[in-house]
């Protein structure tokens, strides 16, 4: 496994690196993080009408934009945590592919016990603390999700409020009791030092180091 860290805060950006270690990266496995600067990012078979509160995204700065992946919206900003598995495939169906364990042993690292749901959220005490969707190629399987660390809820809530009549046969977004780790734990550190720590184990964990990528977008 080779571990990225985008220094970028560009959604386009970050979304075009999954893309590219998706189809053009020779590394057979890859797990890249990146935080987005305020963003939506809408699954592949939705309505961006329908899932985004457009208004609302327009004067609070928060940008749209739409991932390879399918599933629902999610929003993101400094306070949450992306990660993003580029795997080969193998002879396990994707589905049943364990990408959790690497993410529930980092953050039992730190103190922080979370337990994987039906749609393989994470969860602490029944609440999400994290969203996934995937994407297969011929060859590669790519797996992401969120950490939700200091988001900033209420532009979560309100930015996700779109215009539902605007659907439609387009996926629906499943809403979810969302909640900030430091909400549970009490921490102090900011999100970059969060991630610091998370990515400070998955070097040992994987015995390798991190690779940082920067674009100037």
């Amino acid at each position: 496994m080779q571990l990225f860290r985008s220094l970028s805060d560009s959604p386009a950006v970050n979304g075009a690196y999954e893309k590219y270690f998706l189809t053009s990266h020779p590394a057979r496995d890859v797990l890249l993080f990146y935080i987005n600067r305020p963003a939506v990012i809408v699954g592949r078979n939705q309505s961006i009408e329908a899932e985004v509160n457009l208004t609302y995204c327009q004067v609070h700065g928060i940008e749209i934009v739409r991932r390879i992946s399918g599933g629902g919206a999610v929003y993101h900003d400094e306070g949450n945590i992306n990660y993003a598995f580029i795997v080969q495939k193998n002879a396990i169906a994707a589905l049943d592919r364990d990408f959790s364990t690497p993410i529930l042993n980092a953050l039992n690292a730190l103190h922080i016990h979370a337990t994987v749901g039906k749609r393989k959220e994470l969860l602490i005490n029944g609440l999400k603390i994290s969203g996934v969707a995937s994407h297969i190629t011929r060859e590669k399987i790519l797996f992401h999700g969120t950490l939700l660390h200091r988001t900033n809820l209420t532009h979560l809530s309100e930015a996700l409020q779109g215009n539902t009549a605007m659907r439609g046969r387009n996926i629906a977004s499943i809403p979810g009791n969302v909640v900030n780790i430091t909400d549970l734990t009490g921490g102090t550190e900011t999100t970059v030092q969060f991630l610091d720590s998370m990515l400070d184990f998955l070097k040992i964990y994987y015995n390798t180091q991190t690779i940082n990528i920067l674009s100037d977008t």
